[in-house]
């Protein structure tokens, strides 16, 4: 077991990160292989919750933009979430890993309510926990919701998961060859320069609760343990919490 600088983190995993190169859909090789990361930052005693995203399945956007209402719209999305949360639930059970999800609207069939207490009480004990369905509100993305629940659960860092990145840029890396990568970031540069680590409403909860993001690829295996431990991997913005 290798002591890191955090003791509870919320990892953010992208719809997309779960549909590895076919770019839709589940790879169970794929979430095979995040759950077996996840296993690794559990054995160094860390305490994880995950949120993930429902893009590899439907966005909320995109079917706005094609005439369908919003908030019908982003209900679907948050259906997607659930789906990918049960699959790497699934996961992380046949790794040997106990977990719960936790969904931000109620369907006890499937998943527990989101409750912050209980979400506590699993890592507490051991368990991951697994934020699904977003907010349980339209318009609201679910980086809001990596930022909300990292407050409610006072996580040390939300650990921003990506794919064909491996931080943030100044410029898109895929068109422009001299883009230049931030090692180091402050919240209100990211807001500024509209560098799209997060959504401006995520952004700014965690800037007004002092969450640090670390944004790191995935596409390398054992970066989910890397950037768990602190160490010196992709992006961070924000610097380290500090006690209020």
């Amino acid at each position: 077991m290798v002591a890191g600088k955090y003791k509870r983190v919320v990892l953010k995993l992208s719809g997309e990160a779960l549909a590895g190169n076919k770019g839709y859909g589940i790879d169970p090789v794929v979430v095979d292989a995040i759950a077996k990361e996840i296993k690794e930052v559990k054995a160094n005693n860390l305490d994880v919750a995950i949120v993930v995203g429902g893009g590899n399945i439907w966005r909320g956007l995109a079917g706005s933009a094609k005439g369908m209402d919003r908030a019908t719209a982003d209900y679907m999305g948050m259906l997607a979430t659930v789906m990918n949360a049960l699959a790497l639930q699934d996961a992380l059970e046949h790794c040997d890993v106990d977990s719960r999800v936790q969904t931000a609207i109620n369907m006890q069939q499937v998943a527990e309510p989101y409750i912050r207490r209980r979400a506590i009480r699993h890592m507490e004990k051991g368990r991951v926990v697994i934020f699904a369905a977003g907010t349980g509100n339209p318009y609201f993305s679910t980086d809001t919701t990596a930022a909300l629940r990292a407050a409610e659960i006072e996580a040390d860092a939300i650990l921003m998961a990506k794919k064909n990145t491996d931080g943030v840029y100044d410029s898109d890396p895929r068109h422009n060859p001299d883009a230049k990568k931030f090692k180091e970031l402050e919240y209100i540069e990211v807001l500024q320069r509209g560098l799209g680590v997060m959504d401006s409403t995520a952004t700014s909860l965690c800037m007004d609760n002092k969450i640090p993001i670390v944004v790191f690829s995935i596409d390398e295996p054992g970066n989910i343990l890397k950037a768990a431990l602190g160490n010196d991997i992709g992006t961070i913005v924000g610097g380290e919490k500090n006690d209020n």
